[in-house]
């Protein structure tokens, strides 16, 4: 036999033996190379890969993830891709990692991703301070405030879910990566938007959720696009803000009142899809009828009675008693309840005009026009002093409300209190009595202090 590269070497001795070297593959450290599992224990598992020994994969290069079971990773018989990390130990191991491999074909991908702006899939592992860590083969960060298009109460909630995310940072050098699932969901929903933009036409009556209450209104999300319901648009009757009557995640039935197409808006109307109270004004009462109601607020210049929920009218002061009054809160009081004569009715400015004065003890009440219970019926109602305004309708001749001050009786005990702190509070001085004012006891006055004063013109 003669020597045969491939099949036949020189032994240590000279003799010819097979050349087993040459079956197995040439492999070199930072090679990925494919095997099959064969054993999987606690601490590692074996790989062959068709090299002259198995490579082990420690437990702690088998996935991204911290403390994990072997077992749950792997199973024998499992084709993977593992990274060469030592040809030979100490101990004449192949060492291989899997999370390695991984890592280097996860961030070719990433690499592709973040150039063409594709999203990536990954599932939530961790949630840590500040948000959470996604497995993408690489540990991606993504930030609390980039987990949706609303702040994110409890991020524990999507731990083990698969998210869909851009990449919006990549840092090789630090394996740095940082998601945005918010940049997809508003991608995708701008694509609705536009649906819903195409599909809404004004006076549409639609149903939604509410997202959002601030001061000045409330937001509507009408699946997939929010709207806007000012506050002016919440109800017939005043509203000093949205909260009171609205909560977030309410479900509404909203009326489309206008759209911006070119800026993506859409106003709401709450109100509208609600019956309004004027045109049970107009439907059932008339000039001269006598109703009943209840007093909202006292002002200098008269009082305002509600005769039906949403439905003000003035009693002038003029109007209150048939002998002079300086101060309404001497012939009405807040809360109170009363019959009204109505003495002028403009639909158009949604005005009522209103009398106390004009009232007979014969005179006939009508009936309420929403069929409600008599306000008699709690004939004194305290209704808390609050800031609420003027009716929008009276605001332009009285304009805004000035409350009326309170009575003499009102304001009696706290003026008596206040008189006797003030008389309290004052300290008299004690009179030095010198020489000079003793000389001049029991003398006469001068000719110039003894002089009047002259009358005051």
């Amino acid at each position: 036999m003669q020597l045969e590269p491939g099949v036949w070497v020189e032994g240590p001795d000279g003799e010819l033996i097979p050349d087993y070297e040459s079956t197995f593959p040439e492999i070199s450290e930072g090679q990925v190379v494919h095997g099959t599992v064969v054993r999987v224990d606690k601490d590692e598992v074996l790989v062959d890969i068709g090299y002259k020994s198995e490579g082990v994969i420690p437990v702690s290069e088998l996935s991204i993830r911290r403390s994990v079971n072997p077992a749950d990773e792997v199973s024998v018989g499992d084709e993977i891709d593992a990274l060469v990390l030592i040809k030979e130990d100490a101990e004449g191991r192949l060492i291989l990692s899997k999370k390695r491999a991984r890592f280097e074909l996860a961030w070719k991908n990433i690499e592709r991703a973040a150039e063409s702006g594709e999203p990536v899939n990954g599932r939530v592992i961790e949630v840590v301070k500040g948000g959470l860590i996604l497995d993408l083969g690489v540990r991606g960060f993504l930030p609390a405030s980039l987990v949706d298009i609303r702040r994110v109460q409890d991020l524990d909630e999507f731990l083990g879910q698969e998210l869909r995310c851009k990449v919006i940072e990549l840092n090789r050098s630090r394996n740095n990566v940082v998601l945005s699932r918010r940049a997809v969901l508003e991608e995708e929903r701008k694509e609705q938007r536009q649906q819903i933009l195409d599909r809404l036409q004004q006076g549409d009556v639609v149903k939604g959720e509410i997202s959002n209450i601030v001061d000045f209104g409330a937001f509507v999300d009408l699946d997939g696009m929010d709207g806007l319901i000012h506050i002016s648009e919440l109800s017939w009757s005043h509203v000093n803000h949205p909260s009171e009557i609205l909560k977030i995640g309410q479900a509404v039935e909203v009326k489309v009142l206008d759209i911006d197409r070119e800026r993506q808006r859409i106003s709401l109307g709450l109100k509208q899809t609600q019956s309004d109270p004027w045109q049970q004004v107009l439907d059932h009462y008339k000039e001269e009828d006598v109703v009943e109601g209840r007093v909202t607020k006292v002002v200098t210049f008269g009082a305002f009675v509600e005769i039906l929920s949403g439905v003000e009218g003035l009693v002038h002061i003029s109007e209150l008693a048939a002998h002079h009054v300086e101060n309404p809160r001497e012939v009405v009081s807040q809360g109170q309840a009363v019959n009204v004569k109505i003495i002028e009715v403009d639909g158009e400015r949604r005005r009522l005009s209103l009398s106390l004065k004009r009232v007979e003890p014969d005179d006939v009440v009508q009936p309420r026009a929403d069929g409600g219970p008599s306000v008699h019926l709690v004939p004194n109602l305290e209704i808390p002093e609050t800031e609420s305004s003027v009716p929008e309708a009276f605001v332009e001749e009285y304009g805004p409300a000035v409350d009326a001050p309170p009575t003499g009786d009102e304001a009696g005990p706290d003026a008596e209190t206040e008189e006797a702190a003030a008389d309290d509070a004052a300290v008299d001085e004690p009179e030095a009595e010198t020489d000079v004012e003793a000389d001049a006891e029991g003398s006469e006055p001068s000719d110039e202090t003894a002089e009047e004063p002259p009358d005051a013109e």
